[in-house]
């Protein structure tokens, strides 16, 4: 805890403001609906897209619903299916990087040419493909959140562990009969740990972003759940009357993203440095 708080304060401004805004939503997500004045479905005002409020905070929706409410609940959706999908997307990933870097070369080749076959595809029209076939409940989104991005870490995983699978110290370990599970999960993954949540880091930005669009377009999360995407989407019809419902979710995904960015890019200067 105390190298972590030392590694805080090192951190420059913009690091700082970007760990600030991860930890707020990260607490929102984890506490948010348990602090919500209103349940997020419940039709609480009688007049809709109403403005704020002492009562209502961030107004009422299209439906007359809390918007607060409905963000803190929506948080949830949104941190927690992204932290779950890119999970998913680095283990399969980087398993699969793994297994390329000290397994037989055939492997390597099948492994990575059906991943530069997937990231030909462009990522959001790859989820669409995927949500359109097999629906969109909560856990196969999150599956196909994850599916779309682990070719990209596959490459990334793969190009740090090939490198690492020819240092000295890996060729002494083989030499002295070490299998390829002990190569892998000794000798190598934990030196490359590092860059690795970097673009861990960034991944979850892609998600959330690839999330909220397919949100948007009505392909995410189905009422009566609604991430932030679907809090955007629901109230368009009233942007000229209740821009606070619509301008309060955008808002939040941009603060999310930014801050994520921001403690990304200075954890990676400073290591750089």
């Amino acid at each position: 805890m105390d190298s972590l708080i030392r590694a805080a304060r090192r951190l420059p401004l913009s690091g700082k403001l970007g760990l600030g805004l991860v930890v707020f939503w990260i607490v929102v997500a984890i506490a948010g609906p348990f602090v919500a004045p209103y349940p997020p479905g419940s039709f609480v005002n009688e007049e809709v897209f109403a403005g704020s409020s002492g009562r209502f905070l961030l107004g009422s929706d299209f439906l007359g619903r809390d918007v607060l409410s409905r963000l803190l609940s929506g948080a949830r959706f949104t941190v927690g299916l992204s932290a779950i999908a890119v999970a998913i997307a680095a283990s399969i990933g980087t398993g699969l990087a793994l297994c390329a870097a000290v397994g037989p070369r055939w492997l390597d080749e099948i492994l990575s040419r059906s991943m530069d076959t997937l990231i030909s595809i462009p990522s959001k029209i790859f989820a669409l493909v995927l949500v359109a076939a097999f629906g969109s409940s909560i856990v196969l989104l999150t599956l196909i959140l994850a599916l779309t991005y682990v070719p990209g870490n596959f490459r990334i995983a793969r190009s740090l562990a090939v490198g690492l699978a020819r240092l000295d110290y890996v060729e002494v370990a083989r030499a002295r009969g070490e299998g390829r599970l002990y190569l892998a999960l000794v000798e190598v993954l934990p030196n490359m740990m590092r860059p690795l949540f970097a673009d861990i880091g960034l991944r979850f930005v892609f998600i959330v972003l690839l999330l909220s669009g397919l949100s948007f377009l009505g392909l995410g999360l189905q009422p009566p759940d609604a991430d932030l995407g679907s809090l955007v989407r629901e109230n368009t019809s009233g942007l000229a009357e209740g821009a606070l419902a619509i301008i309060a979710p955008a808002v939040a995904i941009a603060s999310l993203t930014v801050g994520v960015n921001l403690l990304i890019d200075a954890a990676t200067q400073g290591k750089a440095e």
